[in-house]
């Protein structure tokens, strides 16, 4: 029976040592055309393809690249025979929230279609480029960097691909899922619209109406107001139909990204806040408003599609922010988005208007106009003021102002739902508001839920993670206190201070929280002789999940601390970082015959022609001489393999021995 494990034993350690020295090309790629005859005015699609093996995943390009995981990217050479029409559009990718990276992540498994338009300007038509990707496994927990060319050309009719291609003309697939989340946020909105001040006591005045619209006729009555809610809707939904036509998707991902409208945006809803605060109306111009009066009058469908055209004029003052809200949120998807937002509003807002003008019995049901109404449209404006500040955030984060970190963005929110939940007590008033003599249950069950947000945000203050709110406030990285990581910092130290590393590309890549060390491999080999130190490789990737576990699981353990700080000389090697280098930095690669300009591929092919390997995480010992010390090792979460391995790299490095690496 020993001999038996002693044999099972020997084949696992051949086997990890074969695995660990290998190129892996967990995806394959091929790129094509999607038609084949083609003439000058022809809008068409690039399309790229992958088959991707099994337990391995590949990032796509739809989700914030500040994240983590590195995203798709597709360069296209330009040429006269073409112009590019929108962005690259990944085809049905999967989401989900991912707690290493602390966000909403886009992948592909199996298999991987992503999509450019574009326009045929002439023939012969060439499009050619390159494109980026990566690779992860959550079984082997390796990620691969993956960059492939392509050359499409077309010179009378049918196209000639360097790659071996299939023709296909399916055109590219909605996200469904999205437009879902869109109409129900949107339809959610439309029913707070209903209980405004400008919204609410116009129900009777609209029932009244209908109630003598049919000369006496119920059915008629009835009629007019069905057409009064589908006028109500139709009048909502062609503004949305405007901006999708208008605006289009590519001034969609303007909106999105560019600090301008971003800071717009943030005005518009401070504004639309301070008008819910009651500090002035915004109203519609009195001549709009009156000439949709008088023509009410006319009776009938027409005079039923300008009571809902009035009611949306008059309506304003309180449905504005709530339908800006919705347009600003869809404005960031597709064509469709805008106006799927406007139909679930208009739905929601058309839908007791309607069902009261034709059951007006139901009225007396309801509750009274009164100072709750005000109430309503106070809270919404503390909403709307906590909202803005994601605008304010994005142009921040994307410039780099640094007027906006963590710190600040949770301690105005702390304070603007500190601030709401007094209001909801009656300890906070305003000018419109009427004395609060007792307190409602649904009153002061929004006040504990408000009060218990606050105190959940609190944590984020010192460094707490706040996953709930991770698609909203600013990375962790822009804080100034962060206690977990002052943790870090002193964890296996033994009270020795390390001062900080200044040497190349230090000013823009960083080892994990509380460890110093270098990202230059001559610069690492200098330290490690002048400090008598062995030198620990760690060859990783700002996108690489498996990295990030192995730092916060491993590194991170007292006793691996200790010896990563006191014993070794780090360095680590980024292979997906995107900086160029100096055209006298660039190299041609041994492996594959390729230039390479960015320090991120030079990396990559070092740990290619030395080790064979192309995944990470992976970890080396070196001596002085840059000589391996032992097998080298890569993703393991078991702190005591690794504390073994950092330990026999010492005792090697003093012995003066050397290992004979695998290849």
């Amino acid at each position: 029976m020993k001999l038996k494990f002693t044999i099972l034993a020997i084949l696992m350690v051949m086997i990890s040592g074969v695995s660990f020295g290998q190129i892996l090309t967990p995806s394959k790629w091929k790129v094509e055309l999607s038609k084949q005859e083609i003439k000058v005015g022809d809008v068409i699609d690039v399309v790229f393809k992958a088959k991707i093996d099994k337990t391995w995943h590949v990032f796509s390009n739809d989700f914030d690249p500040e994240l983590g995981p590195i995203l798709a990217t597709f360069n296209f050479e330009k040429n006269d025979s073409y112009e590019l029409v929108g962005k690259v559009t990944p085809i049905k990718p999967h989401k989900h929230y991912d707690e290493v990276w602390e966000g909403e992540v886009s992948y592909f498994e199996k298999k991987a279609e992503l999509r450019q338009t574009i326009k045929v300007k002439s023939l012969p038509l060439k499009v050619e480029g390159t494109f980026d990707f990566q690779s992860c496994s959550d079984v082997s927990g390796q990620c691969v960097m993956g960059d492939d060319e392509f050359d499409l050309q077309v010179k009378g009719g049918a196209a000639k691909l360097a790659q071996e291609t299939k023709a296909k003309t399916s055109a590219p697939a909605k996200d469904t899922k999205g437009l879902w989340s869109v109409f129900i946020f949107a339809f959610l909105g439309g029913l707070a619209a209903i209980f405004t001040p400008c919204v609410f006591p116009m129900i009777p005045m609209t029932v009244s109406y209908f109630m003598h619209s049919g000369g006496g006729n119920k059915a008629k009555g009835r009629m007019n107001a069905f057409f009064y809610g589908f006028s109500i809707i139709a009048i909502y939904t062609v503004v949305g139909t405007i901006l999708a036509v208008v605006m289009g998707p590519d001034f969609a991902n303007f909106l999105s990204t560019h600090w301008v409208p971003n800071i717009l945006f943030f005005i518009i809803f401070v504004v639309f806040a301070f008008s819910f605060f009651g500090m002035f109306e915004m109203t519609m111009p009195s001549w709009m408003v009156n000439k949709s009066v008088a023509n009410e009058d006319k009776g009938g469908f027409m005079g039923s599609f300008f009571m809902a055209f009035t009611l949306v004029l008059v309506s304003f003052s309180c449905t504005g922010p709530i339908v800006g809200t919705i347009l600003v949120a869809s404005a960031g998807g597709e064509v469709l988005m805008p106006i799927i937002g406007m139909l679930g509003f208009s739905l929601a807002f058309a839908l007791p208007f309607t069902l009261f003008a034709i059951f007006p019995g139901w009225l007396n049901n309801m509750p009274k106009s009164g100072g709750w109404l005000n109430s309503v449209k106070v809270v919404l404006g503390f909403l709307e003021l906590a909202l803005g500040l994601k605008f304010l955030s994005v142009a921040d984060q994307t410039y780099h102002w640094g007027i906006l970190d963590r710190e600040v963005y949770l301690a105005i929110w702390i304070v603007i739902f500190t601030l709401l939940g007094f209001y909801l007590l009656g300890k906070l008033m305003f000018s419109h508001d009427s004395p609060l003599k007792s307190i409602s249950v649904p009153r002061l069950m929004l006040a504990i839920a408000s009060f218990s947000f606050v105190v959940y945000m609190i944590p984020g203050m010192f460094g707490a993670p706040l996953k709930m709110l991770s698609g909203f406030t600013p990375p962790k990285s822009g804080l100034d206190f962060d206690l977990p990581t002052m943790i870090v910092e002193n964890a296996g130290s033994g009270g020795v201070k390390h001062e900080k590393i200044s040497g190349k590309y230090s000013d823009f890549l960083h080892l994990p929280p509380g460890f110093q060390g270098y990202f230059d491999m001559d610069e690492a080999i200098a330290a490690s002789k002048a400090q008598n130190k062995p030198v620990f490789v760690d060859f990783t990737g700002h996108g690489c999940v498996n990295c990030r576990e192995m730092e916060s699981n491993v590194w991170s353990h007292p006793e691996v601390a200790k010896r990563l700080k006191n014993e070794y000389i780090i360095v680590a090697m980024y292979v997906d970082d995107k900086t160029k280098l100096p055209k006298e930095e660039w190299i041609v690669s041994n492996y594959d015959g390729k230039k390479k300009k960015t320090l991120g591929k030079i990396n990559a092919n070092y740990q290619i022609e030395r080790y064979n390997v192309n995944a990470q995480p992976y970890y080396v010992l070196l001596d002085k001489e840059g000589k391996d010390l032992v097998q080298p090792t890569a993703y393991d979460l078991n702190v005591d393999n690794f504390i073994k391995f950092l330990d026999e790299g010492i005792k090697n490095f003093k012995d003066k021995k050397t290992a004979q690496v695998i290849k």
